[in-house]
């Protein structure tokens, strides 16, 4: 059960639910940005930005490795 697990992170099915489920956070980060505006606390909007970052980061990472699982599909068939 275990090895299946690990084989479905590494599939596109996988990864495309990790990037949504990246974005997802997203919406979190969103609100606690616009909170952060609205009573001016400066530490918490950096906070925002920082974890928004992470988020973009996180995405970036998981695009590549979608693409590179494309490019050995291509390679095989």
């Amino acid at each position: 059960m275990t090895k299946k697990a690990k084989s479905f992170k590494k599939s596109k099915s996988g990864m495309y639910l990790s990037i949504g489920t990246t974005a997802f956070g997203a919406v979190s980060v969103f609100k606690q940005a616009k909170m952060a505006r609205e009573d001016n606390d400066t530490l918490r909007l950096i906070d925002a930005a920082v974890s928004a970052a992470a988020i973009v980061t996180g995405i970036a990472l998981l695009y590549r490795e979608l693409k590179r699982l494309g490019d050995d599909d291509v390679l095989l068939g």
